[in-house]
């Protein structure tokens, strides 16, 4: 575990010279006014363990005679200074071994150093940090994808299922139609049976006409033909004969009327355009109905992404209570979104983040803590005791809650600090 045990700032930015030995938990605050070398302090202390890229861009005191000097104690028995004109560092640990930035690297969380980089950064950024800490980034990504994905295919064919519903509706109905269209055939069929019956009573009509006129012909040559007699009373016995059928059949002769059937072929293409309207009715609402069995199993799939997605969450060890990341992929604390926090409620989430970044780093550097009111302050302080962790903080203030008071960058006084005791309030904080 690593924690600052004594600091000393010599010539940095504001400071002349600074020297601290902060709390080993809770809160260690340099108070003063404003412009006084409190950030400066802070500004030194990253620069020392974060390395060059913090160096601040005039880091040397205006006017300063010596070099910058910054020396870092940590409760692990390293020593970090970095000392002379190009501000060299140098690591030692208890047995006199060299180390580098590399080692300080391996030991210090860059959110304790750089908090306000988190607090700044989108709800996003803030949300992708948590999972990095939390495991389960990769596996939380991928499920957010497919309820992505499951929402906008529901959303798409959702859109297609309500046009066919409201196409349905739109389309007219047709009452006491058959479900199929009728088909001509059978009735085209009944009429040339009709008709070819008829024809046949005619081929009667006329067959009577012509044994008639044959009767006559050889009545008048009975006459004329007599030695021929017999032979033209036989055909004529038979043409009677047949003429006698034929006069009973004709007589019993009855014409079928095809006007029944003339009728419905006119109206059998009405008829089928009024059941292809109900047809076209029926297809448009069954489309609706399979789109919406399709939008309620997207939607069921959904459910089941988000319910695999919550207890992936639930299942993870979080940093904080009531700490979580929402459908958006946002960071939340106790279900409020970092907008709908208070600054002392995104402070505690920052620092609780901050630390499980790098578990082994038990300080955190705060700047600007007059955003707190003392009761708050004093119940932010009892949380960092509680969690084991120490936090070195600046305020715009002088009074009692300040452990020292730097002025034009010297400690002019050193204040125990009397913040009054913390309520146990976890609403509160």
């Amino acid at each position: 575990m690593v924690r600052i045990s004594r600091f000393e700032v010599e010539n940095v930015k504001r400071v002349q010279v600074v020297q601290v030995e902060p709390s080993p938990t809770g809160l260690t605050i340099l108070g003063g006014r404003n412009d006084q070398g409190k950030t400066s302090v802070l500004d030194a202390i990253v620069w020392a363990l974060g390395g060059n890229k913090h160096k601040p861009s005039e880091s040397k005191r205006t006017g300063a005679m010596a070099d910058s000097r910054i020396r870092i104690e940590l409760d692990n028995g390293l020593v970090v200074e970095r000392t002379g004109k190009n501000a060299a560092l140098k690591v030692l640990d208890q047995f006199g071994n060299k180390g580098g930035q590399s080692l300080l690297d391996e030991l210090i969380g860059q959110l304790s150093l750089d908090l306000p980089k988190f607090l700044h950064a989108t709800s996003k950024e803030k949300a992708e940090t948590l999972l990095q800490v939390i495991g389960v980034g990769q596996q939380l990504t991928k499920l957010d994808q497919e309820a992505e994905r499951l929402y906008n295919e529901r959303h798409t064919i959702g859109q297609v299922q309500v046009r066919k519903q409201k196409h349905a509706e739109d389309l007219p109905f047709e009452q006491g139609m058959p479900t199929v269209e009728v088909s001509a055939s059978k009735l085209i069929q009944q009429q040339q049976v009709i008709l070819g019956h008829n024809a046949e009573n005619q081929r009667w009509r006329a067959s009577r006409e012509q044994l008639g006129q044959t009767v006559r012909t050889l009545t008048t040559e009975a006459g004329y033909l007599r030695a021929k007699l017999q032979e033209v009373e036989d055909k004529l016995a038979t043409a009677q004969s047949q003429a006698i059928v034929a006069a009973k059949t004709v007589e019993n002769l009855i014409d079928e009327s095809t006007a029944e059937l003339e009728a419905s072929l006119l109206l059998i293409d009405d008829t089928n355009r009024r059941i292809r309207i109900n047809v076209q009715k029926a297809q448009a609402e069954q489309e609706a109905t399979d789109l919406m069995e399709q939008v309620d199993s997207l939607t069921s799939r959904l459910e089941a992404v988000r319910e695999e997605r919550l207890q992936l969450l639930q299942g993870a060890q979080l940093p904080l209570p009531g700490l979580s990341i929402d459908i958006d992929c946002e960071l939340t604390y106790r279900n409020r979104k970092w907008d709908c926090m208070s600054g002392s409620e995104q402070l505690r989430v920052s620092v609780a983040i901050a630390r499980a970044t790098r578990p082994e780093c038990k300080f955190v550097l705060l700047d600007k803590l007059e955003q707190m009111d003392l009761q708050t302050l004093a119940e932010f302080g009892t949380w960092l005791e509680s969690e084991g962790l120490q936090s070195i903080a600046t305020r715009v203030s002088t009074g009692d809650e300040c452990s020292i008071i730097i002025e034009d960058g010297l400690v002019v006084s050193t204040v125990p600090t009397t913040i009054a005791p913390a309520i146990s309030n976890e609403e509160g904080f």
